[in-house]
C-alpha cells in the first residue's frame, strides 16, 4: 500500500472513532435527561419535557444521520412519550417509535448492545393489536429473545422479556430473567436510570412471585 493511501486510511479511522465518540456524548445526554423526565416527573410537565427531548433526539439524528444510537434513543423517548400521554394520540407516537427503531436496526442491530430491538419487541406486546395498533406477541417474542442473544446479562434486554412473559402468565420463566436483570452489572453514568428500572423490576418481581405462590396453593386443592 502506498504511504499516501496509509495516511488516508488512517484519517478515515480516526475520523470515523470521532464520529462515534461524539454521538455517544450526544446520546448520554439523552439518556440522562430521559431517565429524570421519566423516574421523576408527572403529568403536563411530564409530556412537555417528553416533547422538547424529541426535538433534541431531532437534532442530534440531523447531525449524524447514519447513527443508530440517535435513532433508538429518538425511539424510546417516543415510546416513553406514547406510554405518559395515553389515549389515540399516544398511537401516533408509537408508530413513529417503531420506525425510528426499525431504522436503528437497519443501520446497527447491535448498537447500543441491541437496545433497538428491546425496544421494538416491547412495543409490539404493550401496543393493541390490529385494528387499532399493530401489537403482535409473536413478533414481539421474536425480538425480545434476538436482544437477550445479543445481550444476555443486560438488564433491560432482561426485564422486559420478564415483563413479557408475565403477561403470558409464564411466571417461573419471568422470575429467573427478573432475578438475572436484578444482578446486572451497573450502567456508567446512568445511576438514575438504573435506580427506576430496579424499582421496576422489584414490583414486578414481586407481582410473579404471588402469582406463582396462587397457582401452588389452587393446584393443591
Amino acid at each position: 500500500m502506498k504511504l499516501e493511501n496509509i495516511g488516508l486510511a488512517v484519517l478515515l479511522v480516526l475520523s470515523s472513532f470521532t464520529i462515534s465518540a461524539d454521538i455517544i456524548e450526544e446520546v448520554t445526554g439523552l439518556q440522562k435527561t430521559w431517565a429524570k423526565v421519566n423516574y421523576t416527573m408527572v403529568g403536563d410537565a411530564q409530556e412537555e419535557k417528553f416533547e422538547e427531548l424529541v426535538k433534541q433526539a431531532d437534532e442530534v439524528i440531523a447531525e449524524y444521520p447514519n447513527a443508530a444510537e440517535g435513532f433508538i434513543w429518538r425511539g424510546i423517548i417516543k415510546s416513553s412519550f406514547a406510554g405518559a400521554k395515553g389515549g389515540l394520540g399516544a398511537m401516533s407516537l408509537a408508530k413513529a417509535s417503531k420506525s425510528d427503531l426499525e431504522q436503528a436496526i437497519v443501520l446497527n442491530g447491535e448498537a447500543l448492545a441491541g437496545s433497538a430491538f428491546t425496544s421494538l419487541g416491547t412495543l409490539y406486546f404493550k401496543v393493541p393489536g390490529w385494528p387499532i395498533g399493530f401489537g403482535d406477541d409473536v413478533k414481539a417474542k421474536e425480538f425480545l429473545e434476538k436482544a437477550l442473544t445479543i445481550n444476555p446479562d443486560g438488564i433491560d434486554s432482561n426485564y422486559f422479556y420478564a415483563s413479557f412473559l408475565s403477561e403470558d402468565e409464564q411466571y417461573s420463566e419471568a422470575e429467573k430473567h427478573l432475578l438475572k436483570a436484578q444482578n446486572a452489572a451497573p450502567r456508567p453514568e446512568r445511576e438514575l436510570a438504573d435506580k427506576g428500572r430496579h424499582d421496576e423490576i422489584n414490583k414486578l418481581l414481586s407481582v410473579v412471585v404471588n402469582e406463582q405462590k396462587q397457582k401452588t396453593s389452587t393446584s393443591l386443592f
